[in-house]
């Protein structure tokens, strides 16, 4: 059983990368975006639940957070467009609330398993901290905007923007944690953690600030 669901997270896990990528360096809001970007959607569901499944079949609490985490900010990424008129009465649907307070709960379990692993002159501490704020701050996003209160006239795609990127980000922080044994040894273990966000994160103010700048 283990093996299988392993197989299907790999698969998934690695299709997601590879559309990510090709989705990232393609033309936005075209067809060919929308239709990559449903399946990398589909894909990157799919690798969150099976990690859930991994994390029961043999206990790791970090696997099933990583896997919430992930399932967050593809599933809220997906249902912000589908969310456009908040701000003309539109409800968010209970899928919504349950994504974003189950993210604010782990959310603060990062932030105090950091803190503390930091205390303990752990530096992976620095990187679960700074996922830990990543998504407090969503999820400070979500309730602003799921009370029609959004700064943004186009609130729905600066946070589609920002949370499919993130779900990109942490595949391929996935890619790079579990493979950085083929990587030089004298690169500590937070780079890896740390390096596709630092990229990134650029990236998503450029598009936010280019697509959804009212």
């Amino acid at each position: 059983m283990y093996i299988l669901f392993l197989t299907i997270h790999i698969f998934s896990g690695g299709l997601s990368l590879l559309l990510g990528t090709w989705n990232l360096l393609q033309k936005k809001g075209n067809i060919s975006h929308k239709k990559v970007g449903l399946i990398f959607v589909w894909g990157m569901l799919i690798t969150g639940f099976t990690a859930f499944v991994l994390a029961i079949l043999k206990p790791n609490v970090f696997l099933f957070i990583i896997g919430i985490f992930t399932v967050y900010l593809v599933g809220t990424g997906q249902r912000y467009i589908h969310l456009k008129k908040i701000d003309k009465g539109q409800v968010p649907k209970w899928i919504d609330w349950l994504l974003t307070i189950s993210m604010m709960v782990i959310g603060i379990g990062f932030m105090f398993w950091g803190i503390n692993m930091m205390i303990n002159g752990d530096s992976m501490g620095m990187a679960l901290v700074t996922f830990g704020l990543i998504g407090l701050f969503s999820v400070r996003k979500d309730f602003q905007n799921y009370r029609g209160k959004a700064r943004k006239k186009m609130y729905w795609l600066a946070a589609h923007i920002a949370r499919i990127t993130g779900a990109y980000i942490a595949s391929v922080t996935a890619f790079l944690v579990v493979n950085q044994e083929t990587f030089p040894s004298v690169i500590p273990s937070v780079v890896y953690w740390m390096l596709p966000t630092v990229i990134l994160t650029p990236l998503i103010i450029k598009w936010i600030r280019k697509f959804a700048k009212n």
